[in-house]
């Protein structure tokens, strides 16, 4: 009798043909499962270093422009685009629109910079007002 256990008991000991396709099968969906949600994590963090970038570019311009000292050159200055600034396949682009004129009191300028291109979902934009002294 004991020599029949032993048998039943040696044929059971290891894993059928099945079982380890079965394994194998699981293993490989949780690999590609991890392998996309790296992926998906990766481009998340390229795209929020592309829209970090994009607004440290329009924030420095803005602060170019607060600085600038005369006011009847900024257009002259600043207005137009740059292309790969700060990275390759972006634009930053200034727009500066004049309300009133010269001795009047609604005189100002309104600064929009845009940066746009390639690796941003949605452009980046700042704006600000400056006032004629």
């Amino acid at each position: 009798m004991r020599s029949r256990l032993r048998g039943r008991a040696a044929r059971r000991a290891g894993f059928t043909l099945l079982e380890v396709l079965i394994a194998l099968v699981m293993l490989a969906i949780v690999t590609l499962t991890l392998m996309t949600m790296n992926s998906r994590m990766l481009r998340g963090v390229t795209d929020d270093r592309t829209r970090t970038l994009a607004a440290a570019s329009a924030d420095a311009r803005i602060a170019q422009i607060r600085a600038w000292p005369t006011y009847g050159t900024l257009e002259a200055t600043y207005a137009g685009s740059e292309g790969n600034v700060p990275l390759t396949g972006l634009t930053r682009s200034t727009t500066i629109v004049r309300t009133g004129g010269i001795g009047q009191t609604n005189d100002y300028k309104r600064v929009t910079v845009r940066v746009t291109g390639t690796g941003l979902a949605a452009s980046v934009e700042r704006t600000i007002t400056i006032a004629a002294p």
